[in-house]
């Protein structure tokens, strides 16, 4: 009995330590349900990983970076190229994207971290924009400002035979989500390892962690690293989707967008991420239909959310799960039948 005791404790703590990612899980059976369109849900999810990927060096290390589009960008180009004018396969492709992304990130990171707040912003932003201008000036690798055109989804295959297709919309969907659930277990990993409570730690208070004895450059850079890897990942899905590397994607708006993303959603938690993204590409899809000048509508939004919503959607989902948990509380049991009084007992 002690023994079945044990093992069903062990699974209840396996279960409840990875119940985020049982929820991300979830909302890649649910968009399919819930949605009409393939590339859409597809986008949802493409931008969930590059939000991950913020939300490790946003929520977890404290860095505010403008660097993200470099990353997404620089993906969606080495898999247009290995596409289009190599011809490797969609695994190595993709492998090749995450090692450019990793590799940015290393250079950007090697120089960014040794400046903090608004001039660590800046070196983020300034990379930002000598990236965009070195793909601008390079038509004869990135296309210029015509990006990579007609990048193909060939299918997965060994040899000869073919195993998995993605012409269709859904059938790259479903590829898309395996490789989402994938990156969101590994970053929940991280985050839930002993490097992500030293990068909290690093965020909460870099002086103690360096008193303490945490070479704070080399976390700081591996944070980096990681979140350049999966945005890179993140950019060459996204690139495959629409069958462009274009040069928007390597511009600082695509990192204050998800950036964005990474605000809605709240900060410091990996299923936030999702949210976010989600809630942005939904809503900016909807508003669009509605008027042209929907960002404006998105500015009130943004506007709502750093005034009542500082902690995001999950925040927000949060404190209203522990009202609704405090108010069942309150309410206790119902009463019952009350005894008769001793007089009337006599």
């Amino acid at each position: 009995m002690a023994r079945e005791n044990t093992m069903f404790g062990s699974v209840t703590r396996s279960l409840a330590r990875y119940r985020l990612w049982w929820l991300a899980l979830a909302v890649t059976l649910v968009l399919p349900l819930a949605m009409r369109s393939g590339t859409l849900a597809t986008e949802v999810l493409v931008y969930g990983m590059a939000v991950m990927a913020c939300n490790l060096l946003l929520g977890y290390t404290g860095l505010l970076s403008f660097g993200q589009g470099i990353f997404f960008g620089l993906g969606s180009y080495a898999v247009g190229i290995a596409l289009t004018r190599t011809g490797l396969p969609v695994p190595v492709a993709l492998l090749l994207a995450i090692v450019m992304g990793a590799a940015a990130a290393a250079l950007v990171g090697w120089f960014a971290i040794r400046q903090r707040g608004t001039y660590f912003v800046m070196l983020t932003l300034a990379f930002a924009q000598m990236f965009y201008f070195l793909a601008y000036t390079t038509p004869s690798i990135t296309g210029g400002d015509n990006g990579l055109l007609d990048i193909p989804r060939p299918a997965l295959s060994i040899g000869s035979h073919e195993l998995v297709a993605l012409a269709s919309p859904w059938q790259f969907y479903g590829f898309v989500a395996a490789l989402f659930l994938v990156v969101f277990f590994l970053v929940l990993r991280v985050t839930d390892s002993v490097f992500g409570r030293t990068l909290l730690a690093i965020r909460d208070n870099e002086e103690r962690a360096l008193a303490v004895g945490y070479n704070v450059k080399t976390f700081k850079l591996l944070a980096f690293v990681i979140s350049g890897a999966v945005t890179g990942l993140a950019g060459a899905l996204h690139a495959m989707l629409t069958g462009i590397a274009s040069l928007s994607n390597i511009d600082y708006h695509i990192s204050e967008m998800i950036l964005v993303m990474t605000v809605i959603g709240g900060t410091g938690n990996v299923f936030a991420s999702v949210l976010g993204a989600a809630f942005y590409v939904l809503l900016s899809d909807w508003l669009s239909t509605l008027w042209p000048r929907w960002l404006m509508l998105l500015g009130f939004l943004l506007i709502a959310v750093s005034l009542f919503m500082q902690r995001g959607l999950w925040g927000l989902g949060e404190t209203l799960w522990d009202r609704l948990r405090g108010g069942r509380r309150n309410a206790g049991p119902e009463p019952g039948p009350q005894p008769a009084p001793q007089e009337e007992r006599a």
